[in-house]
């Protein structure tokens, strides 16, 4: 990444990199991490939007010629090629997280066209806590493609209220993809694919194809009918199925692999989290 060294010269100093996904990700997001104490950029800039969230500590950093402080549970919002520097402002540093997306990469998953922050900093930590949460995942899940490309929605569509745009980028999309009141039945296509595929990994242009739109205009239009992400559709179908095997006696492990979890491990996270009990448990109960 422009204006970030290979190794820092203070051991409290880090930082870390990664590119989430791949398929229509590829190249177009890097997601980066760091705890910055000694350290102090000098003026670079970056080809993409930088977005991200300030964790604990203040940066102090002079932008578009002013200078301008990120406290706790700010939004850091910068435009792509703006020249910028950056300097802990407390003694202990300050902790962060950003992810940087090329310019059309932005516009294919928003759908709009000159996205533009009017200021560098935006207060509202219950936004920078949740673009946190969004961020973390898409570091630790970002190897799956599908699940990368719904967290980066989300994240876009939580911080659109502080960007401007320009007109929606989405009018050939529009007219190649079935008509509004068609949508639902087309859109249901994917979910027929979902049912029938749990156990594969699935990629957002094979549903988007199954229901005849574009990748990123099917993501929004499906999230809009569903009020979920493609992904999320997936994994609560996935966990649905899930709780019937189970249910019918299947062994957990053997329930992760048919319904496309990486394993049993897997398999206990998720249904925890949905149903708010394990697998074992669940099955005990259920069958006595």
């Amino acid at each position: 990444m422009e204006g970030v060294p290979a190794l820092f010269d203070h051991p409290a100093d880090r930082a870390e990199f990664r590119r989430p996904g791949g398929g229509a990700l590829a190249g177009g997001v890097e997601l980066y991490r760091a705890h910055i104490v000694r350290y102090a950029f000098e003026p670079h800039t970056h080809e993409a939007y930088g977005l991200g969230a300030i964790d604990s500590g203040v940066e102090r950093f002079r932008y578009r010629g002013s200078e301008h402080l990120a406290a706790p549970g700010s939004l850091v919002l910068m435009n792509p090629d703006v020249l910028h520097t950056g300097r802990a402002e407390t003694e202990g540093g300050w902790r962060y997280r950003m992810v940087y997306i090329a310019p059309a990469l932005l516009e294919a998953v928003s759908g709009e066209r000159g996205w533009h922050f009017d200021a560098p900093v935006g207060d509202d930590p219950a936004v920078a806590r949740r673009l946190a949460q969004l961020l973390d995942a898409l570091w630790t899940e970002g190897g799956d493609a599908l699940a990368a490309n719904g967290r980066l929605l989300q994240a876009l569509q939580l911080l659109r209220p502080w960007a401007r745009a320009g007109r929606a980028a989405d009018a050939a999309a529009v007219e190649s993809g079935p008509r509004p009141g068609a949508a639902e039945p087309a859109l249901a296509r994917a979910v027929t694919l979902m049912n029938d595929r749990l156990a594969d990994a699935l990629q957002l242009d094979e549903l988007a194809a199954a229901a005849g739109f574009s990748p990123f205009h099917f993501q929004r239009r499906f999230k809009a009918w569903q009020g979920v992400t493609p992904h999320q559709m997936l994994m609560a179908l996935r966990l649905a199925r899930a709780k019937q095997l189970l249910a019918a006696g299947d062994a957990p492990a053997g329930v992760a692999a048919a319904v496309g979890l990486a394993d049993q491990a897997h398999l206990t996270r998720r249904f925890a989290r949905m149903y708010g009990v394990t697998p074992a448990r669940y099955q005990k109960q259920v069958r006595g």
